[in-house]
């Protein structure tokens, strides 16, 4: 992440000379007190003991060690003995720098030790407290604002002047130069003096380079405060290393402190630096050492000092040498626990606790926006305690670089943020805070001076939002806050309805105080127990913002990258040198016509070109019209932003693909491909995921492009939302219009309104994929986006190869001058036929057997249209079965054959399965039909053809499924009635024309009554063909008759009439379902025409042909007239000869009154059709009452 981040990846920890964790628990005067201190970091070399000096040693004579560096001390020896440098005012940013994951977590306060002392001490102490506080997170940085340093520099240059005015108005009516007495100068030195005195032996001297002398030395010799200048950095004089690299040491910002420590005090934790000399010795392993002036008792400031810093340093023992006019005198040894009960220096531990608590809750609770500088202030032998929002003062009147705190802050919050970031994975409750660091950052740096970390803090923020992820938010990981850009995670805010906070409130202070942001009126309130304890709270985790979609977090990630595009850019100087575009102007998104486009052989050059232009990448050519130079931050910075963006136009491309928004959709993915288009003219070699993604964006494109050839009838619309444009769109572009054209991936993006040219684009996309997958050798690494790309590309040829043949189907059905086959009509069989066979192999390479099957069930289809293309080619007079129909169709059953072997069991995907079988069955029935109507008896024999057409009817019925319950069983039972009654019809009509082997015929009248008996049972399972099944047993009846013909004995014949009359008594059923038809269709049309509009088409079936039961009835009526006239003959002749029997008798008399019913029923010509057909029910139901006797008496 480092090398994207440009201005700060988290410093590396200080080094690590970390001492033995140490830590302590001290029972203090009776009170508890917990302190644990913990050596982060340290520079000093083992503790060397000290040398007792011998008493009259006179320190105000310097030692020959004085100020020279020593082998014992290490390189930090003159700092560790207490020649402190001018005061550091950004101290707390070196440690913060130093030690950034405690930053903003765990951490409640980073500062240097003597300003923990100087807060700790104020309700015992009238000097003057001025202390910086800034807010990171949780943490507070506290660093000393030398106010007098300040306005002297204010004075030389002219900075500051702001705070200097208000300063004098509010505070101090007036100040002046404070110096620090001589006094103040004779202590520094000979405490100085007796510390080196103090190591012992005496290891060779060396000199000090002469320019660390100077600063060392500068309090010592008194000399002028001009040194500090340097610690204070201008406000406007940014030097470029601040931003390249924040962790530099300059301007103050280094971490010189000899020790970090991380020391918990109670509940609080503070990062704390140190530079108290230890040494070893005495009871203890640490001692710290003092010098005391035998005439000045300790007071209380005193003692508190001395116990804070030993147990900031956990050091168990104090060592005080006592001196008088600088000649040491005695040393005594006290105890760190024994400290607060020393005579005039009593203090309560548990006060101290209180007081510290009270202080960082005070502060906490007021210092709550990040990013502001705020000042604590309390005036020399004043009270009242002042806390000062120093930024909000500062915009008021100047610029806010005016405060020279402006950039260390943000270059800490960056830095936090980055730190947090490297970390995201782990916890992706920290998003918010992070969030919320970068917006504060981001407030105070200024686009013309820190274009770097303006622009990877913009890319950090688009990168929180999970594009990868869009299903997974849910608003309760993250509570909406409207704060949500200052508050923080852990912020304690202000109590309005607190009784308490009164003590902050300044509506009771005069006018003039009406700047500070809280007060404390009286310092004696820090000492009472959790005074301030109760005026804050901890607010719940901080706002991330909740996305309500997966459109909303595309655009807040592409405002980010356009934000950071914008600072990169602008840092990028060869403007002048770029071709002038506006971006206020949209950039045209034309489609083009299709005529203009040249088709898909225009597609193919175009693929050909970005095919060579993608393996040109891999040869690693590459250039930025905007001058970028390789390598540089801008360079890296800019790949990473335009990647981001593509990836959220993807995201918003594959949304509106979801919503069906395909115009949309088709935007979204081209400036997703122009993205990449960019990217790819600047990257020197593509990374194998970027490969992979960009295969993503062309098979997403693959998929709209079919979608909207899919969806023709839309395209007004699509075209509408495809050319629409957000201002934020065309900033993005005209950024990525300065590195390239962004047409390479023209071809695929382009909405065209040709149906032949979208599936052929879509093809074209997948085709690409497939390639980049091909050559990039990801195949293996991804090999489900392999499989799903080929699945694409089987699906697409289907598509194309349905395209053609639907097209082929249309040119020959409005064939009708010419006869012959056109030469159109074969192109379009070859394009077909080859989609198909490239569509089979894709699915095929992948053993996806289902899809394979369609496509080869599709191809059987293209060779039935090729086989009825040629059926039409003579006249139907004359016409035969040609030998190119049965090439065809058989051609056709080979193919569905092999669709069933690729699907191998009907368990793989029965309604696949199902759907093969039936067009199998339909194909031989065709084929047998086709036999049977126009037999090609010029080329082959009656018998022959018989033969072919029985074992292409029996194989249709193998495959015609009439068992399985499904939605086609009613549709696979009229298919298998309707070849049982062709093949009876077929033996019927062979029986009756040949003439000669018994054996054949006799074979024939079997199956033939077979056959006709099965396709009765069949049609009498369905409900809707009445006269199918009136048909089949008319038929049969006829067949009985020419049985009958041949037949000799009255006996036989007789069997035989009551057989086919029988038979006709069997039709009761038909009639029955033509006889409800026909009530039903009189009452619609009695009901009147609305009503008859109302009624939906499946309520009553109107389809029943009343020619064809005209027909029928009329066959029916006069063969029922014949049998009933041949039975009374037949049986009046029969008892004439034997005599009355009296069964025979009866069916006689039955028979006679049903014939003269039936006569004067057909004579009459006035009977409706309703009417006709109730008479023959009538007849029916006689005859059959008597049927069984009949039957009885012939037997």
């Amino acid at each position: 992440m480092e090398e994207f981040f440009g201005a700060g990846a988290a410093a590396p920890l200080r080094g690590d000379v970390e001492e033995p964790k140490q830590g302590s628990v001290l029972f203090l005067g009776g009170n508890e007190v917990k302190s644990s201190a913990v050596v982060k970091y340290s520079s000093a070399p083992p503790q060397a003991a000290f040398a007792r000096l011998q008493e009259k040693t006179d320190l105000k004579l310097p030692p020959a060690n004085w100020l020279r560096e020593s082998a014992k001390l290490g390189p930090a020896g003159t700092t560790i003995l207490g020649n402190n440098k001018k005061s550091k005012p950004f101290s707390s940013f070196g440690m913060a720098y130093d030690f950034i994951d405690s930053v903003g977590n765990d951490v409640d306060v980073v500062s240097d030790s003597e300003n923990i002392k100087k807060l700790l001490k104020i309700p015992y102490s009238k000097s003057h407290v001025s202390m910086a506080v800034h807010r990171i997170g949780r943490t507070l940085l506290l660093d000393e604002l030398d106010i007098q340093e300040l306005f002297m520099r204010s004075s030389q240059t002219g900075d500051w002047t702001w705070l200097k005015e208000f300063y004098q108005r509010l505070i101090d009516q007036k100040w002046q130069r404070k110096k620090k007495s001589k006094e103040h100068w004779y202590q520094k030195a000979i405490l100085s003096k007796f510390l080196y005195y103090s190591i012992n032996g005496d290891g060779a001297a060396q000199p000090v380079p002469s320019t660390s002398k100077q600063h060392q030395e500068g309090p010592v010799s008194g000399e002028s405060d001009e040194a500090g200048e340097a610690s204070w950095p201008a406000p406007f004089e940014m030097p470029s290393s601040l931003s390249e690299d924040p962790g530099a040491s300059n301007q103050g910002l280094k971490n010189d402190f000899v020790r970090n420590i991380l020391w918990t005090f109670e509940d609080i934790h503070m990062l704390v630096g140190s530079n108290m000399p230890i040494f070893g010795g005495g009871r203890y392993p640490a001692v710290s050492l003092r010098l005391r002036d035998n005439n000045k008792p300790i007071n209380v400031l005193t003692g508190i000092d001395y116990w804070l810093d030993n147990l900031i340093c956990n050091v168990p023992e104090l060592v005080m040498c006592f001196h008088v006019n600088g000649i040491v005198q005695k040393y005594e040894m006290i105890k760190t626990e024994d400290i607060p009960n020393l005579e005039n220096s009593n203090f309560s531990t548990k006060v101290i606790k209180d007081i510290a608590q009270n202080i960082l809750s005070f502060l906490k609770s007021n210092c709550t926006k990040e990013g502001h500088t705020y000042w604590l202030f309390k005036a020399s032998g004043s009270d009242i305690v002042k806390l000062y929002d120093l930024t909000t003062l500062c915009e008021e009147t100047e610029d806010k670089y005016q405060n020279p705190f402006t950039m260390p802050v943000a270059i800490l919050l960056y830095k936090v943020a980055c730190n947090m970031m490297l970390k995201k994975n782990q916890n992706k409750k920290h998003y918010g805070t992070i969030r919320t660091l970068l917006l504060n950052c981001l407030k105070l740096l200024d686009n013309g001076r820190h274009p770097q970390i303006i622009a990877s803090a913009n890319y950090m923020l688009s990168e929180l939002f999970q594009l990868d992820e869009p299903k997974k938010e849910d608003s309760t990981d993250f509570p909406i806050n409207g704060n949500s850009d200052e508050s923080y995670s852990e912020e304690e805010e202000e109590m309005p309805d607190s009784d308490e906070n009164g003590s902050y409130s300044n509506s009771s202070d005069p006018p003039d105080d009406n700047k500070a942001v809280a007060i404390i009126k009286s310092v004696g309130e820090l000492s009472v127990p959790e005074k301030y304890k109760s005026v804050h709270r901890i607010r719940p985790s901080c706002a991330f913002p909740v996305c309500h979609g997966t459109e909303e977090r595309c655009r807040l990630v592409l405002n980010y990258v356009l934000e950071g595009l914008k600072s990169v850019d602008s840092s990028v100087k060869k403007e002048s040198d770029l071709p002038a575009a506006d971006p206020s102007t949209p950039i045209p998104l034309k489609y083009e016509d299709e005529s203009t486009s040249g088709g898909p052989e225009c597609l193919e050059k175009q693929m050909a070109l970005f095919l060579d232009k993608m393996g040109s990448f891999q040869k690693g050519k590459h250039s930025s019209q905007s001058g970028m130079i390789p390598g540089s931050w801008q360079y890296k910075m800019k790949l990473q932003l335009i990647l981001k963006s593509s990836k959220a136009y993807y995201v918003l491309s594959d949304a509106a693909m979801i919503l069906q928004k395909y115009g949309r959709a088709l935007r979204y993915i081209k400036l997703a491909l122009q993205c990449h288009d960019t990217y790819c003219c600047l990257c020197a070699s593509m990374l194998p995921e970027v490969l992979v993604f960009l295969c993503q964006c062309l098979t997403l494109c693959g998929d709209i492009q079919l979608m909207l050839a899919q969806n023709a009838n839309n395209r007004a619309a699509y075209l509408e939302e495809y050319n629409y444009q957000t201002k934020e769109d065309q900033e993005i572009l005209h950024s990525l219009h300065r590195e390239s054209r962004c047409q390479v991936f023209a071809w695929a993006t382009d909405l065209s309104t040709d149906l032949e040219c979208q599936l052929s684009v879509s093809c074209k996309c997948y085709e690409a994929a497939y390639e980049i997958l091909l050559f990039s050798n990801l195949k293996n690494q991804n090999p489900e986006q392999h499989v799903q790309v080929l699945k694409r590309m089987g699906n697409i040829r289907n598509e194309i190869g349905v395209f053609y043949m639907n097209q082929a189907a249309a040119v020959q059905t409005e064939r009708v001058v010419s006869k012959t086959v056109s030469t159109t009509e074969q192109q379009l069989w070859k394009k077909s036929f080859s989609c198909f066979e490239e569509g089979i192999q894709n699915f095929e390479s992948i053993d996806d057997a289902t899809n394979a099957a369609l496509l080869l069930c599709n191809t059987g289809r293209l060779m039935r249209i090729c086989a009825q293309a040629h059926c039409a080619a003579e006249g139907d007079f004359k016409r035969e079965f040609s030998p190119e129909e049965a090439l065809y169709y058989n051609k056709a059953i080979d193919y569905y054959l092999k669709a069933l072997r690729s699907l191998g069991k009907r368990d793989v995907h029965p309604a696949v399965w199902d759907s093969v079988n039936w067009e199998l069955s339909t194909t031989y029935f065709t084929m047998a039909t086709l036999q049977q109507d126009y037999a090609p008896l010029s080329r082959k024999a009656q018998e022959q053809i018989e033969k072919e057409v029985s074992e292409a009817m029996m194989k249709s019925l193998k495959y015609c499924d009439i068992d399985t319950v499904s939605a086609r069983q009613p549709l696979c039972q009229y298919r298998a009635a309707t070849i049982h009654h062709r093949l009876a019809s077929m033996y019927h009509s062979c029986l009756r024309n040949q003439v000669g082997d018994e054996h054949l015929r006799k074979q024939h009248r079997v199956l033939a009554d077979l056959h006709y008996s099965k396709a009765v049972r069949l049609f009498q399972l369905l409900k809707d063909a009445p006269c199918e099944l009136l048909r089949v047993q008319l038929e049969r009846v006829a067949f009985a008759e020419f049985q009958m013909a041949s037949q000799n004995s009255s006996a036989g014949k007789l069997k035989t009439l009551f057989g086919a009359l029988d038979i006709m008594a069997k039709t009761k059923g038909a009639f029955h379902l033509i006889k409800k038809e026909l009530v039903a269709e009189s009452g619609q049309t009695s009901e009147g025409k609305s009503a008859a509009g109302s009624m939906s088409p499946t309520d009553s079936s109107t389809s029943l042909n009343k020619e064809e039961v005209l027909k029928l009835l009329s066959i029916f009526e006069s063969r029922m007239s014949f049998l009933l006239l041949q039975s009374i003959k037949l049986l009046t002749s029969t008892k004439k000869k034997i005599g009355g029997i009296n069964e025979e008798e009866a069916v006689l008399q039955t028979n006679k009154q049903v014939y003269s019913l039936l006569l004067r029923a057909t004579a009459n010509r006035s009977l409706t059709l309703l009417e006709r057909v109730e008479v023959i029910l009538n007849l029916l139901e006689q005859l059959t009452q008597n049927s069984d006797t009949g039957s009885a008496g012939i037997q």
